[in-house]
């Protein structure tokens, strides 16, 4: 790699931990936290610690100052100045600093590392995320953006690997609800079995009921068996539904008979149930990509309007 003195494009800056790119550490991976400095990022650092030391695992606090951006928006030779430079960093120490002190209030005793990078927040996250137990980012409002990690949101979903939460409440108090089901959608396809997977764990690590949600069509179900939408008994099909979501989730329930599990189907309108479901559960899981999705897509339109509008912390499940 070329020398770059001021680290644009590489790995430098303040590396306080060792990453492990072995995917059979996962067992020991810590979850990773990206922070900004926003109310959305100390949220979102709450939720990761209370979620470490839950399960015994580190807390690695990230923060990417994105020198190219900083180049680009400073007129590119203004941040070459060492005075510049120092400034973000300055400031980028003490957001993950901040964090550091605020994951220890929620936890005392917990194992927290910070890192404070070069690279744009996106590239650092969605790199952690191959080997992350998770990588855990904060939205505000209603918009799912926030301050620096804005932008980052929907890309880390979208392209990042395993579990990625976002951390979002309703509350105005900025309260984390820490009772209530997780709900997890279910619809059949294999993103929706990394979910299924997902949501077991986190119901079990949490001792709350697991409430698996599927939605279907009779149209679409009539269109499938060939027959016109018209012909089809939707009392027959809603049984078969049911039969289909308890198989899905019978195998999970052996490994995890700790959880109550809750099945719910409903005609159509995924987003919507999961929204509404969302205001009492502590968690929603979703796959990344739905029923038809494809490797090219982005996110499944469910994933994609929870992960901005929900009223709790929404986990998207990536499938290997």
């Amino acid at each position: 790699m070329t020398h770059d003195p001021v680290g644009l494009g590489s790995r430098k800056g303040t590396k306080m931990n060792t990453r492990s790119e072995n995917p059979d550490s996962r067992h020991s991976a810590p979850i990773v936290v990206g922070v900004d400095g926003s109310e959305g990022s100390r949220l979102a650092v709450r939720w990761a610690a209370e979620a470490a030391a839950r399960r015994h695992r580190p807390l690695l606090i990230v923060h990417g100052i994105d020198l190219l951006m900083v180049s680009s928006t400073a007129g590119g030779h203004d941040v070459m100045a060492p005075s510049v430079i120092d400034a973000v960093r300055t400031h980028g120490t003490t957001v993950v600093g901040e964090a550091a002190e605020t994951a220890r209030q929620v936890a005392s005793g917990l194992d927290v590392e910070t890192e404070l990078s070069d690279e744009s927040p996106t590239r650092l996250l969605i790199d952690y995320s191959r080997t992350a137990h998770l990588v855990v980012l904060g939205a505000t409002g209603n918009a799912g953006a926030f301050a620096h990690l804005g932008s980052t949101l929907l890309a880390v979903t979208s392209h990042g690997h395993g579990s990625i939460v976002v951390v979002r409440t309703d509350d105005p108090d900025r309260k984390l609800r820490d009772e209530g089901p997780v709900v997890v959608g279910v619809d059949g396809s294999p993103v929706s079995e990394a979910a299924v997977a997902a949501a077991f764990a986190e119901a079990s690590a949490r001792g709350a009921e697991l409430v698996a949600v599927h939605s279907w069509s009779d149209w679409d179900a009539g269109q499938f068996a060939g027959k016109r939408s018209s012909a089809v008994d939707v009392n027959q099909l809603e049984t078969a539904e049911f039969a289909i979501l308890a198989e899905r989730t019978a195998g999970w329930q052996e490994k995890y008979p700790d959880v109550r599990v809750i099945r719910k189907v409903y005609l159509a309108g995924p987003s919507a149930q999961l929204m509404q479901w969302s205001m009492s559960a502590q968690l929603v899981v979703v796959g990344s990509r739905g029923r038809g999705g494809f490797t090219g897509l982005l996110m499944g339109s469910t994933s994609n309007f929870l992960v901005q509008h929900a009223h709790c912390p929404v986990l998207v499940a990536h499938s290997a």
